[in-house]
């Protein structure tokens, strides 16, 4: 018998279908899965059994209607077990993983769907269909294929084994590299260890210290990334030595934490998933199905950016190192730890600039309304309204309702700020409900980012990184938001991996946008805006530190691809000794700019959707600087020019070719040059 208390077995009541948090409790999540796995089971089992030859009515248009309930509950509980990760949810994240990738194999490698599929595939160019329900048979028949559909029931069991063991490991490692990222959060007991912080600054790191029970001192939270924002401003340089040590050292130093024996198990299990569904290797699996097409492609664009890259790098440490020789009485080489410390007195040298120093003109509140906000009311003519009486799954996140040009309602967008212990590192965009002309449902989608909270009463000024994360998250955010389709499996952010990441890119554009940053940039005390000659100075070093930058991003990319390009064969059981050959096949072993993301902590290839598709970020950074171009060239922020870019791109969520999409939008293929001279790369 059904529990008809439990809030998530019914289509939610609230504006948009926001789950109802305030009623959602952990123990209604594995019923309320359990439920849906079931009547997904009954959905997809009444298109298989109609006894008419399939047609796109009885068979698509039932299979996009069915999992409506699954995808309401997935959603509901993935925005909670990524954001407020507590102990029990993430013991039912570990329970339900298997659960998860069975059922999923069970639907797309049903053999009498796939014959339905394949069938009305057969016969596209009779059906008469529009161009999206066209794609949508051309996509099924390609993902059932891809995931091994056509296989038989041995290949198709070994399979979904493969899958349960990958999603159970995958679920350990994030479970691991959260726990091993909290227990090593850097405490110090003076501020003194801690000179150059701003108070703000200071004041985060002491209300972390005392969310954690320590009386008095200061706990410095580690980002998911290598470096850390503070590294920049810290003159104590055993206080830097200390943060970055405890970063590179996650998740792999012999602890009940330590990620080693994981990702390599799930290399191997991905390796010979891949040969069993006849690709060399899982990065050939996984490009086969993207815009790139194949390794490579990405290895070709990832070699020739690395040489120069490196070069660059090396010019950069040089002059970091003559500023350690001239100024320090005790000189020594420049290690990771040293980098952006002595960067920012070089940007200061050259360029007059401070970066942290302009904090105060980056307040969290006012570069969200008057920048974020601001800059997508006058491209796209949306306006935003806070919604006070609406609950989401945690006392800090915000929900706003989002408006169409003219007042007519869109959906919903949650801002999820801060970081805490249950939050998993770095900052992310995913939907609560996707939008469907079909179910009938609006968009609500949520951004997470990992600023650290400061003390009550206290301004939360953010760095230029994060005024750059916020962007490009909402970048995400606006595509999930404007996707207009009629199928859900093309809502929202459903595109190609390696084509996802260009609409938040070209967000970022308007940061530095003068009627943008003119509007947002304004001291937190007086209001005084940011002075002109320093917004010129910003733009002046927009190719400032890319030798590094790049270096870092693309060793990471390609420590992915080297992961992901091993075969059956290849046994790894030293992870330091693979990482350390794989950045110097490709040039990028400088000590002194180490990978962006380490294996043990590489979230996005290990417990994210990113396996072999890290380099989707420079992939899509060669349509994002080509847009950029397009952009400048035709007026910058005018709403003819929003218009154009929602209807031709934003718009189509993943119901077209992307490439196509884009060429529609620009009128032509992009070219690369733009990315070379943005990367100082020509």
């Amino acid at each position: 018998m059904t529990d008809v208390a439990n809030p998530l077995l019914t289509p939610s009541v609230l504006p948009y279908a926001l789950p109802d948090y305030s009623a959602i409790r952990p123990e209604h999540y594995l019923p309320a899965f359990r439920a849906a796995f079931d009547e997904h089971l009954a959905e997809i089992s009444a298109i298989t059994q109609v006894r008419s030859m399939p047609s796109f009515q009885n068979t698509m248009v039932p299979l996009e209607q069915a999992g409506a309930m699954l995808e309401r509950v997935a959603h509901a509980f993935y925005t909670v077990s990524s954001a407020d990760a507590t102990a029990e949810i993430q013991a039912i994240d570990e329970e339900l993983a298997p659960l998860m990738a069975a059922h999923e194999d069970a639907i797309r490698l049903d053999a009498q769907l796939y014959w339905r599929v394949k069938t009305l595939h057969e016969q596209l160019d009779d059906l008469e269909l529009d161009s999206e329900s066209r794609y949508l048979v051309e996509r099924h028949f390609r993902e059932m294929t891809h995931a091994g559909a056509g296989f038989d029931d041995a290949a198709k069991s070994t399979l979904t084994a493969l899958n349960q063991q990958l999603s159970t490991l995958t679920t350990t490692f994030e479970k691991n590299l959260l726990a091993d990222t909290n227990d090593l959060a850097v405490f110090f007991e003076t501020a003194e260890e801690l000179d150059g912080l701003a108070s703000g600054e200071l004041s985060a790191a002491a209300r972390a210290a005392a969310d954690r029970g320590h009386e008095g001192g200061f706990l410095i939270t580690l980002p998911l990334f290598t470096g850390h924002p503070y590294l920049s401003s810290l003159t104590n340089r055993e206080s830097r030595r200390r943060i970055m040590a405890a970063s590179r050292m996650r998740a792999a130093r012999g602890n009940d934490n330590d990620n080693r024996a994981v990702l390599t198990e799930i290399v191997a299990l991905r390796a010979e998933r891949a040969a069993l569904l006849g690709y060399s290797s899982h990065a050939a699996y996984v490009t086969a199905d993207e815009t790139a097409g194949s390794p490579d492609a990405v290895s070709d664009l990832l070699h020739r950016l690395a040489p120069a890259a490196a070069s660059n790098a090396r010019e950069e440490q040089a002059e970091l190192q003559g500023i350690i020789d001239e100024t320090e009485g005790q000189p020594f080489a420049l290690e990771a730890h040293d980098w952006a410390f002595y960067t920012e007195k070089v940007r200061a040298a050259k360029y007059d600039i401070d970066t942290a120093a302009l904090r105060p003109w980056f307040e969290a509140e006012r570069v969200l309304q008057d920048g974020v906000f601001h800059a997508a009311t006058q491209l796209y003519g949306v306006t935003f309204s806070e919604r006070d009486d609406l609950v989401a799954y945690h006392p800090g996140a915000r929900v706003f309702e989002v408006f169409n040009p003219g007042g007519s309602p869109l959906g919903l967008y949650v801002l999820d700020l801060y970081t805490r212990d249950t939050k998993r590192g770095g900052a992310w965009m995913n939907p609560i409900v996707s939008q469907s002309a079909l179910r009938g449902t609006a968009p609500v989608v949520v951004n997470n980012l990992n600023v650290a909270q400061p003390g009550e009463g206290q301004p939360t000024l953010l760095t230029l990184d994060e005024v750059t994360t916020l962007f490009h998250e909402f970048g995400h955010a606006l595509h999930g938001l404007f996707a207009t389709v009629n199928y859900p499996h093309f809502a929202g952010t459903n595109v190609f991996r390696d084509f996802v990441e260009f609409p938040s890119q070209v967000n970022e554009m308007w940061i530095l946008w003068p009627e943008v940053l003119d509007n947002y940039a304004r001291h937190y005390e007086t209001g005084e805006p940011l002075d002109a000659a320093i917004v010129e100075r910003l733009r002046a070093t927009e190719t400032f530190n890319q030798g590094h930058d790049t270096s870092e991003y693309l060793a990471a990319a390609w420590l992915d691809q080297a992961w992901h390009r091993l075969g059956t064969q290849d046994a790894v059981t030293d992870v330091a000794a693979f990482e350390a050959a794989a950045l110097a096949e490709i040039g990028l072993d400088n000590p002194a700019v180490p990978t962006r993301y380490s294996s043990t902590y590489f979230a996005h290839v290990f417990s994210g959707g990113y396996s072999a598709g890290y380099y989707s970020y420079i992939w899509s950074e060669v349509l994002d600087a080509d847009t950029v171009e397009w952009f400048r060239e035709n007026g910058g922020l005018t709403r003819e020019n929003g218009d154009r870019f929602r209807a031709r791109l934003l718009g189509v969520g993943g119901s077209k070719d992307p490439l196509g999409a884009y060429r529609d939008f620009r009128g032509r293929d992009a070219e690369i040059a733009p990315l070379l001279k943005r990367r100082g790369l020509g």
